[in-house]
């Protein structure tokens, strides 16, 4: 495993993120969860991304357990604050009300005193900035959290962010994007922003949620079982946009790069991720540790410009890469 400054901080973080969105409380039972953390932490990650609203807060809580045992230095933990958590109006958003009862929340389920990055999982139209990064100052200065990023921000609301971040004290350090070599949006324009504001990326859905493990095949039915099947956790809808014969078969041309370089079709997506110098890490989900075990594998690789150019010009004619192109509601990793 190789590690990386998360920004411009002194935060260190394994390149290989593990993530439980849809898995952990929602696809996978406690113990398989459990497992796939295990094979995580065997395999050298020492970095954990979750969320208050991951199956209801039972995602937090399964990874609050798995990680009980570990020192707690030894490990970076991450979880988020945005959607809703209940049913009443303040039960949401990036209020200060909510921001604070969010965060003692996630603690209490994740069963520890601090998390080491707390983010906004999305941006809120309804609350005012400088409330919301006034409430993050506390949180920081309270020790609740140490640092404190975003997710799939637009560029000009992470710079907007990053002023007001500066103005009160808070480390600002990273923004959490969907990021593949399907899904290129953020090189547009919120990689750029962030690489002049020192701040990093950590990116969800680098295997675009499995189509780019090559096991979707043109013309077939989907695997039982697979991410394209889960209506419960919602993986289903995420991944409809990629169910495409255009898109599959292009994927499937990857095969012999991915061959030629040892690695199975997950891991070449997951190192294409990292080959961005402003990408901190990839998250990787698992319902199986064998999962866990094949994609890290892409720690520490390095594709040759040729390879890249590659891999490259078989996806480009169904990569997205302008923002004005997404038209589907937001996920919530």
């Amino acid at each position: 495993m190789e590690f990386r400054h998360l920004g411009r901080s002194g935060l260190k973080i394994s390149e290989i993120t593990y993530g439980n969105w849809i898995t952990h409380g929602g696809q996978v039972e406690a113990d398989a969860a459990t497992a796939c953390v295990r094979a995580a932490l065997d395999a050298g990650i020492t970095s954990f991304d979750t969320a208050d609203v991951y199956a209801e807060g039972r995602a937090e809580q399964v990874l609050g357990t798995a990680l009980a045992t570990e020192p707690r230095s030894s490990i970076e933990i991450f979880t988020k604050v945005y959607w809703p958590t209940g049913r009443g109006p303040n039960d949401r958003g990036l209020s200060r009300k909510h921001i604070h009862d969010s965060i003692d929340g996630s603690l209490r389920r994740l069963g520890t005193d601090y998390v080491d990055l707390y983010q906004a999982h999305r941006y809120d139209y309804e609350t005012p900035l400088e409330e919301t990064m006034e409430a993050f100052a506390a949180v920081v200065d309270s020790g609740k959290a140490l640092y404190i990023g975003v997710s799939e921000w637009r560029a000009e609301e992470i710079r907007a962010a990053k002023a007001l971040a500066d103005e009160f004290g808070v480390p600002l350090v990273s923004n959490q994007p969907q990021y593949s070599a399907l899904y290129r949006v953020p090189e547009a324009e919120v990689i750029p922003t962030c690489r002049e504001l020192g701040i990093s990326q950590i990116c969800f859905s680098p295997v675009a949620q499995g189509i780019l493990t090559g096991k979707y095949k043109p013309g077939q039915p989907v695997p039982e079982g697979s991410r394209a099947t889960d209506q419960k956790g919602g993986g289903a809808n995420f991944i409809s946009r990629w169910m495409r014969d255009d898109v599959l078969e292009r994927v499937q041309e990857l095969t012999p790069i991915a061959a030629d370089l040892g690695l199975s079709m997950a891991a070449l997506a997951v190192a294409w991720v990292l080959q961005e110098e402003n990408v901190a890490a990839a998250i990787i989900g698992a319902s199986r540790p064998e999962q866990v075990v094949d994609n890290v594998k892409a720690a520490g690789v390095r594709l040759e410009p040729e390879v890249k150019a590659r891999i490259d010009e078989v996806l480009a004619p169904v990569a997205v890469t302008d923002p004005a192109l997404t038209k589907s509601p937001n996920p919530r990793p």
